[in-house]
């Protein structure tokens, strides 16, 4: 475990606290940097609980849930890390303070990766005095789970840190995509908001309710998402034509459907309703329940399909 044996995480809320369950269970140490007094005992907590199901999905063969260590200011924390991952709010000032205080800190060759979701590269490289080893590394929640990564890069970079990025995430169990051309929210984000639009606007026009959208989802193209993309599986839908045959099959349904998709923005209103839609949906369950119940599920899923890869 030679390469990234050692690592850094900036930032212990539930996606740096997911981070760094995942870099233990792989065989490399963290440096935990968090300004909040719970932190500790937050990012351990996670950690234990997540151990089990790392261990269901065979990450932890060589992982030391022990070799982690909380540093008061984050340039202790990167002191001797040579990657990286750096998950505090996503505001730029925060960040660029962060930036500043780690960046004559930091070994030549680290590479440091971002989680931001809503923030783009070059809006993140203005905290820099010299952005070259800085990149996109954009997880899907919770981290430890989700195999997704997004990596970027752009003119700035320094050529081969996205790729060593890629290979660390990899290295790690994850699945990697690059994006090539900055746009806000990224790829997997914007897909998720496109389907979401269209899910609030069966809701609040009274298609269906809450519940059964979600079940719409979740019991139809949910589970084919799972296993593969819709392009591919379009691909599919026409037999032995392929793509061309589906495209000249049902251009007419599909330029008809998206026609008539909503076109809205999420007001208090539409969010009230929402809100009480999914309590209703959740039945008393609480987040942490569902939560757990989610997390067993992906766990499940992941073994279950994992040979099939």
């Amino acid at each position: 475990m030679s390469t990234f044996a050692h690592t850094a995480t900036l930032g212990a809320g539930v996606i740096g606290a997911s981070w760094s369950a995942l870099f233990l269970a792989s065989g490399r140490s963290v440096a935990v940097f968090d300004p909040s007094p719970k932190a500790e005992k937050m990012v351990r907590d996670y950690v234990e609980q997540s151990w089990p199901i790392l261990a269901q999905l065979g990450l932890t063969d060589h992982g030391n849930p022990d070799a982690i260590s909380f540093h008061a200011s984050a340039k202790d924390a990167v002191d001797g890390a040579s990657f990286i991952q750096e998950s505090v709010p996503e505001q730029l000032p925060i960040k660029h303070a962060l930036y500043a205080e780690i960046e004559d800190a930091l070994a030549c060759d680290a590479i440091i990766a971002s989680s931001a979701s809503g923030l783009t590269l070059s809006e993140m490289q203005a905290g820099w005095a010299d952005p070259s080893r800085l990149v996109l590394g954009h997880p899907f929640n919770p981290p430890h789970l989700i195999p997704l990564v997004e990596v970027m890069g752009n003119s700035h970079t320094t050529e081969g840190v996205v790729s060593s990025a890629e290979d660390f995430y990899r290295a790690v169990g994850k699945v990697t995509i690059r994006v090539n051309r900055e746009v806000p929210g990224h790829v997997a984000n914007r897909l998720q908001a496109a389907v979401w639009r269209e899910a609030i606007h069966l809701i609040s026009t009274g298609v269906a309710s809450v519940e059964d959208v979600d079940t719409a989802m979740w019991a139809g193209p949910g589970l084919r998402w799972a296993a593969m993309g819709p392009t591919m599986l379009f691909h599919l839908g026409a037999g032995d034509g392929g793509l061309g045959e589906f495209c000249e099959r049902y251009s007419d349904s599909f330029n008809r459907w998206w026609d008539d998709l909503g076109a809205l923005h999420l007001t208090p209103a539409l969010a009230d309703q929402l809100v009480a839609g999914v309590t209703q949906e959740a039945g008393g369950v609480s987040p942490a329940d569902l939560s757990a119940k989610r997390d067993a599920m992906l766990a499940a899923m992941q073994v279950a399909t994992a040979k099939l890869r």
